[in-house]
């Protein structure tokens, strides 16, 4: 079934061509990741899709049976109403029963939670409460009686994500689901549960992404934006990257051909008198497509860092028996470490465990409570930090970075004036003069880079410094990172971009407790799911509920409790379901084994396979959630 049908799409913002004359089909099922360069127009693309942008040309079809969903990088919503009321916007029965069940829940109202089972089941709607919990939990979204204006941004992202969810999951059968960066501001549990979720629904998807683990998860196909053009890929990350290679060298080689013929051309031009023939206007008309053809020019331009760094001296950083909470919430409990020249350690634990905390305190951003920080006397901190770009006033982009310094060194000893400079990072001399709030959010990361760097720093703290930065930057980033010569201390989410660059990680287990693991992302991984399979798992204290009206004062409630009384029915109906869905699974598997079915008989029962082992999924993990307290 086509989804949306794209002919001859074209858009540009000034002088500026985002893409030209574009075509292309999404099919039902399909799930494609959408890649290019910051400032390409990959927002824009999804928005012209979803009908809140408009093309310069070219017509998009939407199937009529279709519904389009944007998840975006700055959602909207309504600022005066609350979480609950943001999430569950439909006048629906079903949808209105769950707004009033979730905040009889959070009441803790026994009888209104009564009146919302029985209506729940009347309208036979406990799969969609169970689905609509586990969107909840999974995101740790909680008080959803809390104003949406009161919520930080990371809260704000994963209140809109789950309202994308629980509405493709709801309403609409043939939903086209568009993400763009769904994972920033997620931590790597949620990362790793969103990629199982929406490999397991039956969703068409189209999405931008930085994260390649959480692309090839997820994931079949990849289009790229380069040079006004859409290129398409099958298959995985790294094969898109060979594909590719091979792309452009072909390319190469026809563009060195054109040229050839190009100079023969040229040569037979001259020679031609003035009054040409008729006979040769065809030859005439082919010059020009030629010429046209010889000049094309492939450019693969990336990011160029080359920075000097400061010399770095024996002594880097000491950190001796550091403790520092708020509140009752611990966040170190007597961490020390001394440093060494070219660590590259990651720091990994949930959301809200401390992390940039830690990494304030240790460049004497923030005071420990107890403890020292001996820094050395030779260690210049450069600090990536997730605020972004420090702007008083909205300057041109070369006026901003003519406030640092107006020449800068580089590695190879020589030195750049401040346009020299922001052209290696990909600034051209049009972009240098606008304005700072024009730029897109992954020009405004590259920018803050750029400031960073040009200090000669040799301690780096990059605080999730992969939101918003293009997978060819984060290649280029990586490259320098792997070949910089001092310190290195990284906060990421993005797991491909740790295992690439960390030697070790700091693991913040939550109540002050901070782990030395020896390896990177994916070994630590490892070595949890086999203590997960020993039954032996590090009982990891839960993440600190953010509460953006009251401080978080009262001390973490233990994660077992009893089940409460709507509970217990709901895990007696999911066993009771889970036996009959069993039953319905070997019925169809016998009366599929007859060999003179109709071919739509078999597809009927096919379909319907698929949807019992997607349903026996979602029940079963309920029922282990709801297990731990029966």
């Amino acid at each position: 079934m086509h989804y949306v049908s794209v002919e001859g799409l074209t858009k540009s913002y000034g002088i500026n061509p985002l893409f030209n004359n574009i075509s292309f089909h999404i099919n039902e099922g399909e799930k494609i990741a959408l890649i290019a360069r910051n400032g390409i127009g990959k927002s824009t693309m999804l928005r012209i899709i979803a009908g809140q942008e408009v093309a310069d040309a070219g017509k998009v079809y939407v199937n009529k049976g279709v519904t389009v969903a944007l998840f975006e990088q700055d959602p909207k919503f309504d600022e005066n109403r609350t979480v609950l009321e943001n999430i569950f916007t439909s006048n629906h029965p079903i949808m209105s029963v769950m707004r009033k069940y979730e905040a009889a829940l959070e009441a803790d109202d026994a009888e209104a939670i009564t009146d919302c089972i029985e209506k729940i089941d009347e309208l036979g709607a406990w799969d969609y409460e169970a689905k609509v919990h586990q969107i909840l939990s999974k995101l740790n979204i909680h008080h959803l009686q809390n104003k949406v204006n009161s919520l930080s941004g990371g809260q704000r992202k994963r209140v809109a994500l789950a309202k994308t969810l629980i509405d493709i999951g709801f309403e609409h059968q043939h939903t086209l689901l568009m993400m763009d960066e769904p994972t920033n501001h997620l931590d790597v549990g949620m990362i790793e549960w969103l990629e199982h979720y929406l490999g397991q629904e039956s969703i068409t998807l189209l999405l931008v992404t930085h994260d390649r683990y959480f692309l090839d998860a997820v994931c079949t196909e990849i289009w790229e934006l380069e040079r006004e053009n859409m290129y398409t890929y099958k298959g995985d990350y790294e094969n898109y990257m060979e594909k590719k290679a091979a792309r452009i060298e072909s390319e190469l080689a026809s563009i060195d051909k054109a040229k050839n013929q190009y100079r023969k051309e040229l040569e037979w031009m001259r020679k031609q008198p003035k009054a040409r023939s008729t006979k040769s206007r065809s030859r005439q008309d082919n010059f020009y497509e030629v010429e046209a053809r010889a000049k094309q020019k492939i450019e693969d331009a990336q990011v160029q860092l080359q920075v000097k760094m400061s010399r770095i001296g024996g002594k880097v950083l000491e950190v001796k028996k550091v403790y520092k909470s708020f509140g009752d919430l611990p966040i170190l409990k007597g961490f020390d470490y001394t440093f060494s020249k070219g660590e590259r350690i990651g720091v990994i634990g949930k959301n809200g465990v401390g992390k940039s905390t830690f990494l304030n305190i240790l460049q004497g951003l923030e005071k420990p409570d107890t403890g020292k920080i001996n820094v050395g006397e030779t260690i210049i901190f450069g600090n990536f930090s997730q605020q972004g770009l420090k702007i008083k006033e909205n300057l041109r982009v070369i006026e901003y970075v003519k406030t640092f310094a107006e020449n800068f060194p580089l590695a190879d000893g020589s030195s750049l004036n401040a346009a020299q400079f922001l052209e290696l990072f990909l600034f051209t001399p049009d972009k240098q003069y606008t304005y700072l709030n024009s730029l897109s959010g992954g020009e405004k990361k590259r920018l803050q880079l750029l400031t960073i760097l040009f200090t000669n720093p040799n301690f780096l703290i990059l605080d999730e410094p992969t939101n918003d930065l293009d997978l060819p930057t984060l290649a280029v980033l990586e490259g320098f990172l792997n070949d910089f010569q001092g310190c290195v201390l990284i906060v990421s989410h993005d797991r491909y971009f740790m295992d690439r660059l960390v030697d070790h990680l700091f693991v913040f287990e939550g109540n002050g407790e901070v782990r030395d693991f020896p390896g990177n992302y994916t070994q630590y991984r490892i070595e949890e799911r086999e203590k997960e399979k020993r039954g032996s798992s590090l009982n990891l204290q839960p993440e600190p509920v953010a509460k953006p009206v009251e401080q978080a004062t009262k001390p973490v409630e233990k994660q077992t409790k009893k089940l409460s009384f709507k509970e217990k029915q709901e895990f007696e109906k999911i066993e009771k379901d889970i036996a009959k869905l069993e039953e319905e699974k070997v019925t169809i598997a016998e009366q599929m084994s007859n060999s003179n079915l109709p071919f739509e008989e078999i597809k009927k029962f096919s379909d319907r396979l698929i949807a019992i082992d997607n349903e026996l999924g979602m029940k079963e993990f309920r029922w282990l959630e709801l297990s731990e307290g029966a």
